[in-house]
């Protein structure tokens, strides 16, 4: 039912983006929180920044799809810059409203002329928000580097695949194919299962001879998927 949008956890979302699970599902799945209005705690919600492609009513447990998890890159990009959520929510709206899609920030348009939503959806800040914005944005540029976009194949305004590794293209997420895991993409093996293969044999230079065997691919596929989820358990969870 789900190959084409892909299937990832916040966990595993974590482990490949590199930003805490605990904010994917807040952003995501929007969250409740106290405050303290006039001496009287009361419970506010903040609600998700957009549906995700799933419904959280599929699984028993919170699930995202592809391009939920290309688009969280983005949002972390403005928080990790300084930005409040008040203005990276103006910055989705208005995009959304301006290209008719729903995921604005990884699309080919939003690269080209975002830079004037950004600045408009700091104008039209609160003061509360502001926070020195205006004299921020510049920021644009710096906050959405070239290493974003780089990767990203699209099927007109939409991604439809990531290629992770900037220097080469063995690696891939496609929605449409294992659900969109982390797989070579020249032979459509699951990169984890190729690593956990490796791990079992022994983890040591025969292994990796024994693991190409077993998979029948060449050595260096092998070493490709093992230095790439080498890298993803560095990454947060």
């Amino acid at each position: 039912m789900y190959q084409g949008t892909g299937v990832y956890s916040p966990t595993d979302a974590a482990r490949l983006i590199n930003v805490p699970a605990y904010k994917i599902k807040r952003w995501l799945f929007g969250y409740d929180f106290s405050r303290s209005i006039r001496g009287e705690k009361q419970i506010s919600s903040s609600p998700p920044l957009w549906m995700p492609q799933i419904a959280p009513t599929e699984f028993d447990t919170k699930i995202i799809g592809f391009n939920d998890l290309l688009e969280i890159r983005f949002v972390d990009a403005f928080v990790r810059f300084g930005l409040p959520l008040t203005v990276v929510r103006r910055c989705l709206n208005t995009a959304k409203e301006l290209y008719k899609i729903d995921f604005p920030l990884t699309s080919g348009k939003f690269k080209t002329d975002g830079k004037t939503i950004f600045a408009q959806a700091i104008e039209q800040a609160r003061d509360e928000d502001l926070l020195d914005l205006r004299n921020k944005q510049f920021a644009f540029n710096e906050i959405f580097k070239p290493s974003l976009y780089a990767g990203i194949e699209y099927e007109g305004n939409l991604a439809s695949k990531w290629y992770p590794n900037q220097k080469d293209h063995e690696i891939v997420l496609d929605p449409k194919r294992q659900f969109g895991t982390p797989i070579i993409d020249e032979v459509n093996i699951p990169t984890s299962a190729i690593y956990s293969s490796y791990l079992s044999e022994g983890a040591d230079s025969a292994s990796l001879k024994t693991t190409s065997n077993i998979f029948d691919i060449p050595e260096k596929l092998v070493a490709s998927a093992i230095k790439f989820e080498t890298g993803l358990l560095k990454n947060l969870h």
